[in-house]
Order: C-alpha cells, then sequence, then structure tokens
C-alpha cells in the first residue's frame, strides 16, 4: 500500500469515528454569515449558564402554572439547567426531591422540577433569522419548548409570542411552530407543523424562524414548513412582531396541553443545547 492509498484510508476512518459523537451541524446558515448574537455553551459541566444572557424563571403557584395549569416547579438549580462540559446546555425535568414541599397551583405540592430560561432585558431579535440546534425530549405529560415573547411591555398575548419548536407529549415526531398575538392565541394561534423521520429526542435538529418585516417562517434542519404573513390572520389582522423579542427555553411537565406525566414519563426528561445564534439586527 503506497503511501497516499495510506492517508486517504486514515482520513476516511477519521470520518467515520468522528461521526460516533453528535450528529455534524449540516443546516448552519450560509457562509460568511456571522451572528450578532451566539451562545456556544462552553464551559465546566455543573455550571450554570452565563447570567450575562441568561435569566432563570422560579416558581409555580405565584405563577398561576405558568398560565397552562403546568406541574413542574422551575428551579435555578444545575440539577435542572447546567452545562454538561460538552459543549451543550442541558435543561432537565425531574422529579421533585423527597419532602422538597413546593408550592403548586393545581395541586398542593408540586411532584416535579424543572427550568425555564430567557435572555428578557439581555437579547433580543428585532429581524433575522433565530437558530437553535437541539434534542427535545419525548414522552406523556412533556412539553419541551423553544419560543419568544415581545419586549414591547404589554400583558400577553397582546406581547406577541413565537412558537420556534414545541413537541407535545404524545406526538414525539411532529414538530409545531405558532404564532399567538391579541386575537389569535391559546387553540388560536396560527401556524404549522412538520413531521420529523424519528422521535424528537433521537437526534440534534436545527429549530428555526426567519422573522422579516411582515413576514415569518419556520424552518427545521433548514427545511421551511410554514410561513405567515399579516393576510393569515384574523380580522383586524393585528401584526404585533415588528419589534425586539426575547428567547425562552424550558421544558413543561403536564397542563392543559400534553395532559399529566405517567409511570413512562422519562427520568430526567433532557432538553440538550447545543447553540443558540441570532442572525440579523437586535440587541446583545
Amino acid at each position: 500500500m503506497n503511501r497516499l492509498t495510506l492517508l486517504a484510508l486514515v482520513l476516511a476512518l477519521s470520518g467515520l469515528l468522528g461521526g460516533c459523537g453528535s450528529a455534524p451541524d449540516t443546516h448552519s446558515s450560509p457562509a460568511g454569515e456571522e451572528p450578532f448574537w451566539r451562545a456556544e455553551f462552553d464551559g465546566v459541566a455543573a455550571t450554570r449558564p452565563s447570567e450575562k444572557s441568561w435569566n432563570t424563571e422560579t416558581g409555580n403557584r405565584d405563577a398561576e402554572g405558568w398560565g397552562n395549569n403546568e406541574l413542574q416547579y422551575y428551579t435555578d438549580d444545575p440539577a435542572n439547567s447546567s452545562l454538561d462540559g460538552a459543549g451543550h446546555l442541558l435543561i432537565s425535568a425531574r422529579p421533585a426531591p423527597a419532602g422538597s414541599e413546593l408550592p403548586c397551583h393545581t395541586q398542593e405540592f408540586c411532584a416535579w422540577t424543572s427550568a425555564r430560561l430567557t435572555t428578557e432585558a439581555k437579547v433580543a431579535l428585532t429581524h433575522g433569522r433565530a437558530e437553535i440546534r437541539a434534542k427535545v425530549p419525548t414522552g406523556t405529560g412533556l412539553l419541551p419548548a423553544i419560543w419568544m415573547l415581545g419586549d414591547n411591555g404589554a400583558e400577553w398575548p397582546e406581547q406577541g409570542e413565537i412558537d420556534i419548536c414545541e413537541v407535545v407529549g404524545a406526538e414525539p415526531r411532529t414538530v409545531y411552530g405558532t404564532a399567538h398575538g391579541p386575537t389569535y392565541f391559546n387553540e388560536n394561534g396560527i401556524g404549522g407543523s412538520l413531521a420529523l423521520p424519528a422521535d424528537a429526542s433521537k437526534a440534534f435538529h436545527t429549530y428555526a424562524v426567519d422573522k422579516q418585516p411582515r413576514r415569518i417562517t419556520w424552518s427545521v434542519d433548514g427545511k421551511p414548513y410554514f410561513t405567515l404573513t399579516p393576510s393569515k390572520l384574523p380580522a383586524p389582522r393585528d401584526w404585533v412582531f415588528e419589534q425586539d423579542m426575547h428567547l425562552l427555553l424550558n421544558v413543561a411537565v403536564g397542563g392543559d396541553w400534553p395532559g399529566p406525566p405517567d409511570a413512562s414519563t422519562p427520568s430526567p426528561a433532557t432538553m440538550t443545547v447545543d447553540y443558540v445564534r441570532f442572525y440579523g439586527e437586535g440587541r446583545a
């Protein structure tokens, strides 16, 4: 075997071995386009994400079940949200510690804990692309979400909401993307869905929205599946998305949409976030 043949064989084997980790990102934005903000989650295992960019919301009862009669108590414990030391952020829902007595909205105590991270007042997208590469947990009673809220100071739903990715309970292969506004919210939110080739928990996918003036397009792995314009809104077509919007990442348990968890619900149920990138215009 000559040197060139041997070198080719070594390179081929290196490529195969390199595929044994998390799947490579083959859906990144066009070459030469640089994000104005990015979170790559490099850091020591079990440390919390940077407070420069991230807030951690906590509680349940005072938040009235987070508006959906959810059963998890959000904490700032590293057990619920921390880096893994390999370039990922982990957001984990897990049973509450014995004797923790965390006050719940729909029952005396919350039986689950989880985390809800936001970039409110720190990072926001005005116009451009929000791109999140993540592996999303699936299972009965779970509702992981990657989403955005408006910074206009209004109460929800006038605030405006863009759900970049939701995967609900018993539909592990369906990704939902939805917009909520003053006259189209909750079950009347307007959006679309995409079927994945396997459960969302089996592989990383790149979930994105392209937020342009009077147009929002949702995509997964670079494949657009729904576009919203003012013409698709109910009268009076109150478009509330021409504003800065911040990001939220959370794993909810129970509530109005997914229903309660059961013995089959994975524990912990973890959203693994590889990166978050904002392209275009915004605040960072």
